[in-house]
């Protein structure tokens, strides 16, 4: 495990570096990281324009459900879109042999090592946001809301890895998975409201299919002290099972990669 984390600190640490070699462009994503998250707060702020409510949810508390979208949102950007990216572009160019070839394991290094670290501030505007909308209820989470939060935080990061590496792995055959990656964008961006919010078959695709309910509004909830104990523990074993799937599936599917020489 040290040795995996060691590796990481080099790789993030050589992007932060290319990515503040131009401090023009460094900049300027900072800001657009602020501005971006203003935009997705706007947008939720026009629907409680003439209502106090959205699915039993106040604006203050809605605001913990759009931090913890931002979290991820944040993670996204920084972690899985770079490395799907950098995936394709291995597998286009038959150069996927350096990676199976280097003394590490091969998901490790095709799916966390690349970066864009700068989309980590998305990640503290995230929690900016949560912090504020505690502020605006005064409100503060016992301390088993907070662990069960921290748990549910954890959970949520692996269960959207787990989904990305799903959409990755699915390179070894289509090459191009742009359009899986939007298909999931697009379901990620009914994050934004509170589940509560949907009704039907699409509430429980969001909950139980594409989990989308368990990075955003039950993490929320357990925040507010209303969410059942039962959730906690189904999103730690829809986590496991997720990472076990995905994990047995990219094992699978690294045998049908032909490398340019084969």
């Amino acid at each position: 495990m040290k040795r995996y984390l060691r590796l990481l600190s080099i790789y993030y640490r050589s992007g932060l570096l290319a990515e503040m070699e131009y401090r023009a462009n460094f900049l300027t994503n900072l800001c657009m990281s602020v501005v971006w998250a203003l935009w997705i707060l706007g947008s939720v702020t026009i629907f409680y324009y003439h209502r106090t409510t959205l699915g039993g949810w106040t604006y203050d508390q809605a605001l913990l459900v759009v931090g913890l979208w931002e979290i991820f949102s944040g993670v996204q950007g920084a972690i899985l879109t770079p490395n799907v990216t950098r995936m394709v572009e291995h597998i286009q160019e038959g150069t996927f042999d350096f990676v199976l070839l280097k003394p590490a394991n091969s998901q490790f290094l095709a799916t966390v090592t690349a970066s864009s670290i700068l989309k980590f501030v998305d990640v503290g505007v995230g929690f900016l946001l949560i912090a504020i909308g505690l502020a605006r209820l005064n409100y503060w989470p016992s301390p088993y809301d907070i662990l069960t939060f921290v748990v549910l935080i954890a959970a949520g990061m692996v269960m959207i890895y787990s989904l990305w590496l799903l959409l990755i792995t699915l390179a070894f055959w289509f090459v191009r998975v742009d359009n899986f990656t939007e298909i999931f964008n697009t379901f990620y961006e009914a994050g934004r409201f509170p589940i509560s919010v949907y009704r039907g078959t699409l509430r429980f695709i969001l909950t139980f299919v594409v989990p989308i309910a368990f990075l955003t509004t039950f993490p929320a909830a357990t925040l507010l002290g209303t969410l059942s104990r039962t959730y906690v523990f189904g999103a730690v074993g829809m986590a496991i099972v997720l990472f076990y799937v995905s994990a047995r599936f990219w094992r699978y599917a690294i045998r049908f990669y032909s490398s340019a020489s084969s």
